[in-house]
C-alpha cells in the first residue's frame, strides 16, 4: 500500500488548524469573563491603597510605603499573608453555614457588576431592570453575613449577623425609592438608558441637580449598605469584638474585607451612573469640536471606549473620597439611632421625594 506523503501532510495541517480554531474559540470565550474580574480586582486594590493613604493624611501619619512603590503592593502582601494562614473552624458551630457565608457575600456583590455600564455597549448585561436587579442581588449579601454569624456558635457573631440583616432591610427601602425616582425621570430602569438620558444637556443634565434630596439619601443609604462608618454596627469592635467575623481566620476572614470593598466600589459606580452622568464627559461641543460630544464612544471606536472607561472610573474614584473621609470624621451611631434614622427620617423623605418626582412627571406630560 502506497501512502502519499502530501496527503498525510495536508491531513496533519488540517488537524492542527482545527485544533488552533478550538483554542482560539476557548480563549475568546474566557476573555470577556476574566477581563472584568481582573479589572474589579485591580479596582479593589486601588481602593485599599487610596483608603490607607487618605487615612494616613487625615491622621498626620505615614501610610504604607515599603511594599512596592508608594506602598501599592501592601494589599497584595496582606492577601498573601491571609491566604497562607490556618483556616480554623468552630468546634460546635454549623460548619457548612460557617464556610458558605463568606462566599455568598462575595459572589452576590460580584454579580452586581454585570449591569454596570462603563461606556456605550460596554456592559455585560444591558437589562430593562438593570438597577433593580442590582438591588435584588445585593440584598442577598446580608443573608451570607447572617449565616456566618449563626454558624459561628458565638453570641457576638450572631448579634453581628442580626445587626447586618436589620441594617440592610432598614436602608434598602429608602435606597430603592431613590432609584425608582431616577427610573421615573429617565423613563427606564436600564442603566445604559439612565446614562443616556442625562447626556442630553451636558453637565446640567446630571440627575444630581434634578434629584439633590435623592442623592443625599442614596449616599447615606449606600454607606449603611456597605457597613462603613458611622454605620459599621454589625462589626463594632467595642461592643461585638468583630461581629460576624469574630471566629474567622485565614482567607475566609479576608473574603469579608473583599466583599466590603467590592460593595463600596459598586455603590460608587452606581452613584456615577445614576447621578453623575456615567461615561459622558458632559461638555458637549464646548470647543466647537465633536470630540467632546456625548456620543464620543459611538463614533471613535476603541479610542472612544477607552475615554468612556477613564471618565467613569475618574468620577467613581473622586466620589470615593467622600466615604473614605467620612470614616475618619464621624463617630459611630448607636443601634437605635441607626434604625431611627432609616425608618423615621430617610423612609418618609424618600417617599416624599418619589411623590414629588411622580407629580412632576405627570404634569410634564
Amino acid at each position: 500500500m502506497i501512502i502519499d506523503t502530501t496527503e498525510v501532510q495536508d491531513i496533519n495541517s488540517f488537524s492542527r488548524l482545527e485544533f488552533l480554531k478550538e483554542v482560539y474559540g476557548i480563549i475568546w470565550v474566557l476573555i470577556p469573563i476574566f477581563t472584568p474580574v481582573l479589572g474589579i480586582t485591580i479596582g479593589v486594590l486601588v481602593i485599599v491603597w487610596l483608603e490607607r493613604e487618605i487615612s494616613a493624611g487625615l491622621q498626620q501619619r505615614i501610610g504604607p510605603e515599603y511594599a512596592g512603590p508608594l506602598g501599592v503592593l501592601q494589599a497584595l502582601a496582606d492577601g498573601a499573608k491571609l491566604l497562607f494562614k490556618e483556616n480554623l473552624l468552630p468546634s460546635r458551630g454549623e460548619t457548612r453555614l460557617f464556610s458558605i457565608g463568606p462566599s455568598i457575600a462575595v459572589i452576590s456583590i460580584l454579580l452586581s457588576y454585570s449591569v454596570v455600564p462603563f461606556g456605550y455597549r460596554l456592559v455585560l448585561a444591558d437589562l430593562n431592570i438593570g438597577v433593580f436587579l442590582w438591588i435584588a442581588i445585593s440584598s442577598i449579601a446580608p443573608i451570607g453575613l447572617l449565616m456566618s454569624g449563626y454558624g459561628s456558635n458565638n453570641k457576638y457573631s450572631f448579634l453581628g449577623g442580626l445587626r447586618a440583616a436589620a441594617q440592610s432591610i432598614s436602608y434598602e427601602i429608602p435606597l430603592t425609592l431613590c432609584v425608582l425616582s431616577i427610573s421615573l425621570l429617565s423613563n427606564s430602569s436600564s442603566t445604559v438608558d439612565i446614562v443616556e438620558a442625562q447626556s442630553k444637556y451636558g453637565f446640567g443634565g446630571w440627575n444630581l441637580w434634578r434629584q439633590p434630596i435623592g442623592f443625599i439619601i442614596f449616599l447615606i443609604s449606600s454607606l449603611a449598605e456597605c457597613e462603613r462608618l458611622p454605620f459599621d454596627l454589625p462589626e463594632a469592635e467595642e461592643e461585638l469584638v468583630a461581629g460576624y467575623q469574630t471566629e474567622y481566620s485565614g482567607i475566609k476572614f479576608g473574603l469579608f474585607y473583599v466583599a466590603s470593598y467590592l460593595n463600596l466600589l459598586v455603590s460608587s459606580l452606581f452613584v456615577t451612573v445614576l447621578y453623575l452622568g456615567g461615561w459622558n464627559i458632559s461638555i458637549p461641543n464646548i470647543f466647537g469640536s465633536e470630540l467632546f460630544d456625548f456620543e464620543i464612544n459611538k463614533r471613535y471606536g476603541i479610542f472612544g471606549a477607552t475615554i468612556s472607561i477613564f471618565i467613569t472610573l475618574a468620577k467613581t474614584y473622586l466620589f470615593l473620597f467622600i466615604p473614605i473621609t467620612t470614616r475618619w470624621t464621624l463617630p459611630r451611631l448607636r443601634m437605635d439611632q441607626l434604625l431611627n434614622l432609616g425608618w423615621k427620617f430617610l423612609l418618609p423623605i424618600s417617599l416624599g421625594n418619589l411623590l414629588l418626582t411622580t407629580s412632576f412627571q405627570l404634569f410634564s406630560l
